[in-house]
């Protein structure tokens, strides 16, 4: 994305838009007809004799129903992910258009929770709403006390129910490599999968020496490049094939 033109750009808006993006599914507690459901609805069965007369009664069945998994994205709008950030905000969209539960924030120098702002069902709409709330584009990054942040006002809101996490940024945090490795760790115990997606995974010879990078490592699930439209994709077919609780890790 760093090298394209403002066309190329436009077409990659574009091809993000038309992408169709899913997340597994996990069993509720609430229950829903189906056919073929193990278990005998008796209310169902009740009401529909009554409605044929009452002389039989049809078998209703029910089973738990199904709804997609929760996820959470946390993105890096300091000055030197504002390219890729950008874009990946557009996906973030299409993602919330085709996913139910889906919760968004960015942090530079502080926190800001953008999930109703890319609920707008224009993109450029949802992005230009993201840029008026968000306060610290471009600027510096406190990486390790914006997740502190989000630990402690919305993890317990956010990540109760088997979340999975986002996490885009080249992890080039101004503090003290110490905290981030235990908000990291916090992050990484509350939810059911951490991944990280940055984007200086597209140089072959990428090397995990800066300090807030040694840092973010040890704790995450995953560790993929996002740089391209092809990054996105691939980063699309990972999220729906994610195992759900009952298949295992």
């Amino acid at each position: 994305f760093e090298s394209m033109t403002n066309e190329e750009l436009a077409a990659a808006r574009a091809a993000v838009a038309e992408m169709r993006l899913r997340l597994p599914e996990l069993p509720t507690r609430r229950h829903v007809r189906d056919p073929r459901g193990a278990r005998v609805d008796p209310r169902a069965s009740l009401q529909a004799s009554l409605r044929g007369g009452g002389a039989t009664m049809p078998l209703c069945r029910r089973s738990l129903g199904r709804r997609a998994l929760p996820m959470v994205a946390l993105v890096d709008v300091s000055g030197s992910m504002s390219r890729y950030t950008r874009m990946f905000l557009h996906f973030l969209h299409a993602m919330a258009r085709d996913c139910e539960r889906v919760s968004a924030f960015t942090f530079g120098t502080r926190l800001t929770n953008i999930t109703r702002q890319l609920r707008h069902r224009d993109a450029d709409a949802a992005l230009a709403r993201v840029a008026r709330a968000v306060g610290d584009w471009s600027g510096g990054t406190r990486i390790g006390a914006c997740l502190g942040e989000f630990n402690r006002k919305w993890s317990r809101r956010l990540l109760g129910q088997g979340a999975m996490v986002l996490l885009i940024s080249d992890g080039l945090d101004r503090e003290g490599a110490e905290d981030l490795a235990r908000q990291m760790e916090r992050l990484h115990k509350s939810c059911r999968r951490l991944i990280w997606l940055n984007p200086l995974l597209r140089y072959p010879e990428f090397e995990a020496k800066p300090a807030g990078i040694r840092a973010m490592l040890p704790h995450v699930d995953a560790f993929l490049p996002v740089h391209n439209l092809q990054s996105l994709a691939e980063l699309a077919a990972v999220l729906a094939h994610e195992k759900t609780p009952e298949e295992g890790h």
